[in-house]
């Protein structure tokens, strides 16, 4: 899967305590948005950085962050994870923050 500046790659990786996602145009390789559990703004909000509710938290910061830079519709691309659990989470909260996924 390849992000394009038309429709950039939404990026998620998860580890046990952590949820980290990117917005990447691969055709020029740059980043235009990220967000994670680690980052102080979205820290304040979580006492724990592993579970659903902080994916949904660190969805609609990605969203957010994207609309500004003027990113409006991502590819989703998940990886290896399936489409449940936290990766299911960080894109419904992506989508009603208003990114098209």
């Amino acid at each position: 899967m390849r992000g394009t500046s038309d429709r950039p790659r939404l990026s998620v990786f998860r580890s046990h305590g952590h949820v980290y996602c990117q917005v990447i145009d691969d055709s020029i390789g740059r980043t235009l948005a990220a967000a994670s559990t680690r980052d102080k703004d979205v820290r304040e909000q979580l006492s724990y950085g592993g579970n659903k509710s902080s994916a949904e938290v660190v969805g609609k910061a990605l969203a957010e962050r994207a609309l500004s830079a003027g990113v409006t519709q991502v590819c989703f691309d998940r990886g290896h994870y399936q489409y449940h659990g936290r990766v299911a989470a960080l894109a419904d909260a992506a989508r009603e923050a208003g990114l098209k996924l």
